[in-house]
């Protein structure tokens, strides 16, 4: 028994309808059925590292054969699973479409042309899991060269900033601009960059700003090739990267659809677990750092790994589906019956986990850690920090910025260097890379961090402070001023 659309099935009969189709599917099928071949062709985005416990670590791990249906209908089934990496939402959308993939991993303002294109073309698709985000709006953000002058997006009017076309990143800077009351078609000039044209155009000085998706605007930082003046977490709009898959396909085969998100729920546990480990491995396939890696997926993330639909997360569909229409896309799509959340409902159940549970949770992977200075456990985390320092398996925890910059000269005095130093912003609440960072000293000697100059130089001011960088940071003693 087949799904019927979402669309001719009142909301109270969606559950029974799915767990109907699910009991007459595993009751058995004639053998000639039963031998058929089914395809299970992944579109994955392995550089949106976010992505990864929908792609890259189900394939490397090969946790889809792990969960795949092998008894009822299933039973002399072959699967043939096809992976394809892409770089952006857009291309893979297009295979998607051309019924040449049949899940695909990517952000809402992406997944919102994928529906709308799948409309188009006299079909659907629907969102089915959260994989990664922000119910505050970070992982989006805008860079400048690390030499520019210009500290605050509003300094960016009558520039050209870059940004990859029809991505979440596209959509934020949308937004980002038309909250500075500006004009998009007048007041910048917005042009089309992907990342790896960005990253060089922006160390040699050819572009005036840049906006993009995860990771690239903490790439190009970690890097020392660009420096973040703005992240969506200041524009308080949620965003999420998530699964799509064809509705023809999945009411097909429900059971596949519950299995992948099985697998990806086994991922998620395997790097909440171990970020450090897999953030390597993450780096062995993509080459993206895996200091960058660990600044998502780590404790206290730039983004929560979150596999429920929470209301923000829905608002972030609508809100991208309300960009669309900045952009001249006007579509029927409806973020109500765009999402499904029954199968990622019965992964939770089959795997044992309480989805109500985890939907009502909004906390980040908690830090569980002592300051490696001191051996206390770390209870205030607003000011905690991290240092992974090159060789060590494990990054080490602090809870202060002045007990982590204390130890890292220690570490540099003696030969060793640091993979990366992390803090977070006071404001904010987010994970930031410590070299770009900006950091306010008050009169006891108690650092600060902070995404932007202003707000430092706003907090020292109010606490009788200064305002310092990285390296004044570093130079400050436990108890200087």
């Amino acid at each position: 028994m087949p799904f019927k659309p979402l669309s001719v099935l009142p909301t109270a009969a969606l559950n029974a309808a799915f767990t109907a189709a699910l009991t007459v599917a595993l009751a058995g099928a004639p053998a000639s059925a039963r031998a058929e071949t089914i395809r299970v062709a992944i579109g994955t985005q392995d550089t949106t590292i976010n992505c990864a416990t929908g792609g890259l670590l189900i394939r490397e791990l090969k946790l889809l054969e792990k969960y795949l249906p092998r008894d009822g209908r299933y039973k002399e089934v072959r699967y043939d699973i096809q992976w394809k990496n892409f770089t952006s939402g857009a291309p893979l959308t297009s295979e998607m479409v051309a019924d040449k993939l049949d899940i695909g991993s990517m952000a809402d303002f992406p997944g919102s042309n994928n529906g709308a294109a799948f409309l188009k073309a006299g079909k659907r698709s629907v969102f089915i899991t959260v994989l990664s985000g922000s119910t505050l709006g970070s992982g989006n953000g805008i860079v400048v060269p690390r030499d520019s002058k210009v500290t605050l997006l509003s300094e960016l009017k009558g520039h050209t900033i870059s940004v990859p076309f029809a991505s979440t990143a596209h959509g934020m800077l949308l937004r980002a601009v038309a909250a500075q009351g500006w004009d998009p078609q007048k007041d910048v000039t917005i042009i089309t960059q992907a990342p790896e044209v960005a990253g060089p155009a922006l160390q040699a000085g050819r572009i005036e700003a840049h906006a993009d998706f995860v990771p690239f605007v903490e790439l190009f930082e970690h890097r020392g090739v660009a420096r973040k003046i703005y992240d969506g977490a200041q524009a308080n709009a949620p965003t999420y990267h998530g699964s799509l898959v064809s509705a023809e396909y999945a009411e097909k085969y429900p059971e596949v659809i519950v299995a992948f998100l099985r697998a990806a729920l086994e991922a998620d546990r395997l790097i909440a677990a171990e970020p450090e480990k897999y953030s390597l491995l993450i780096e062995q396939v993509t080459g993206i750092d895996a200091a960058v890696n660990y600044l998502y997926h780590g404790p206290l993330g730039l983004q929560t790994r979150d596999l429920t639909w929470k209301p923000e997360y829905r608002q972030a569909l609508r809100t991208s589906i309300e960009t669309l229409k900045l952009m001249g896309r006007d579509s029927p799509l409806n973020a109500d019956s765009f999402i499904d959340d029954r199968y990622i409902r019965a992964a939770f159940k089959q795997s044992g986990l309480d989805y109500e549970q985890r939907l009502a949770n909004r906390d980040k992977l908690p830090l569980k850690a002592v300051d490696a200075t001191t051996g206390r456990p770390i209870t205030d985390v607003q000011r905690a920090a991290g240092i992974w320092v090159q060789g060590e398996p494990k990054v080490r925890h602090y809870a202060s910025i002045e007990n982590a910059l204390a130890d890292l000269r220690r570490i540099e005095a003696a030969g060793g260097k640091a993979r990366a130093v992390y803090v977070h912003d006071l404001i904010h609440r987010i994970k930031l890379l410590a070299p770009t960072s900006w950091y306010a000293i008050d009169a006891k000697g108690q650092l600060s961090a902070f995404l932007q100059k202003d707000a430092a130089a706003a907090y020292a001011a109010a606490n009788r402070g200064r305002v310092l960088d990285f390296a004044g940071a570093k130079a400050a003693g436990p108890t200087a001023l």
